[in-house]
């Protein structure tokens, strides 16, 4: 059975930075593109940043470039995603996802075949 856990989220300030971690049960690290998807409410599920298998390929929404960095640690076999700079429009549920089996991964939500529960980020002074 595989499982995704997101924790790190929270109540930050504008300028604040987070850290958010996905733990991966049920699938061999190096075996699985990952993601980060957010949801703010009223809005729809926005990809955020992308891994790929081997963590060779990485992509990220233009909105959180530079501020945003995604990565894989294969000793815990977590998922992470830490952002820096954070801004009021960075408040979401936030997202992980995994697609077994893929190579590169996708920027579509439809590609992923396990997610998460989510995880809240509030910015806001």
């Amino acid at each position: 059975q595989v499982l995704l856990a997101e924790s790190g989220g929270g109540l930050v300030q504008p300028g604040d930075s987070l850290s958010l971690s996905c733990a991966v049960s049920g699938l061999t690290f190096g075996t699985y593109a990952a993601a980060w998807f957010r949801q703010a409410p009223g809005k729809e599920r926005e990809f955020v940043a992308r891994i790929s298998q081997n963590a060779g390929i990485i992509d990220y929404v233009t909105s959180v470039e530079g501020r945003f960095t995604i990565s894989k640690d294969n000793p815990m076999n977590t998922v992470n995603l830490l952002m820096n700079n954070l801004k009021p429009e960075d408040t979401a549920v936030y997202y992980c996802a995994v697609d077994a089996g893929s190579v590169i991964g996708s920027r579509l939500p439809s590609s992923y075949d396990f997610w998460g529960q989510g995880t809240q980020v509030t910015v806001s002074s």
